[in-house]
């Protein structure tokens, strides 16, 4: 059976790099996240990600902060069973069934409505799971979300893609729809994404980047009074770089050693509200 997708805009499309790094990562020798169902995704649509110049760096250090976020979802939803889930900018990644939150967990993927139509042909339903068709700058879509149980927000992959407006505007709509909850997301530092408009492995989502950086990982602190920074994931400084190929280990390694150096790469802030 042959799966047609929707015709994808230039920032939909963005949701290839993530979905193939994923996928390779679960093809290498030694797999950080080990993601099999984006690489089924990936093989069901014979998509050719060599056109997207994905190198070994860009792999591991997708794949890895893919895992922190996962983690820190995980802890979450072990403290509290009842809770919602939210993932924003879900494309194709199938968190969810990482997870494998309880059944009491309700869980929502938002994305635009051309990927949540393709979500419902290409990830596996689960009976806790929910998609939200919509562009996550849009008011109404929250609408359709709990309002009275603690939350895990989880943003991969989705700062570049807004303006620093655009995200403070979220955070605290989000932020004051949970009466508690946590909120975790891939930072850029202005560094961070100099590198990203230029290395050949992301120049194919270079002209959506909309956000302009951010090196103070408290400053949405002071974009609502609920916020407070948790931890600061330096992804140079995590145990799973031991896994790396040798050359970006031993880079890693290196960077791990200066928190400015290792901004200039992946970072994970998770907050609390």
């Amino acid at each position: 059976m042959t799966t047609t997708l929707p015709t994808f805009t230039p920032l939909e499309n963005s949701l290839w790099l993530t979905l193939c790094a994923r996928a390779l990562d679960h093809r290498s020798p030694r797999p950080i996240l080990g993601d099999a169902a984006a690489d089924r995704i990936v093989r069901t649509l014979d998509y050719d990600y060599r056109r997207l110049n994905i190198d070994a760096n860009l792999r591991v250090s997708v794949a890895l902060r893919a895992r922190k976020l996962d983690q820190v979802a995980a802890e979450f939803l072990a403290r509290h069973p009842d809770a919602v889930g939210l993932d924003l900018g879900a494309g194709l990644d199938t968190r969810l069934a990482r997870l494998d939150a309880a059944a009491t967990v309700d869980w929502y993927d938002v994305d635009f409505p051309a990927v949540a139509a393709a979500r419902e042909q290409l990830t596996p339903a689960r009976p806790n799971g929910h998609v939200i068709g919509a562009d996550v700058r849009d008011a109404g879509w929250l609408d359709a979300v709990p309002t009275d149980r603690p939350a895990v927000i989880v943003a991969d992959g989705l700062m570049g893609f807004l303006t620093r407006d655009e995200m403070m505007t979220l955070w605290n709509r989000l932020v004051n729809h949970f009466p508690e909850g946590e909120l975790v997301f891939n930072s850029y530092s202005r560094s961070a994404l100099w590198l990203a408009r230029h290395a050949p492995g992301t120049r194919s989502v270079a002209d959506l980047i909309a956000f302009p950086g951010m090196d103070d990982p408290r400053e949405p602190e002071s974009w609502n009074p609920r916020l407070h920074l948790v931890k600061e994931i330096l992804l140079s400084r995590e145990p799973e770089v031991a896994e790396f190929p040798p050359f970006w280990r031993w880079y890693h390694r290196l960077a791990a050693r200066s928190t400015a150096w290792s901004r200039k790469g992946t970072i994970v802030l998770r907050y609390r509200f």
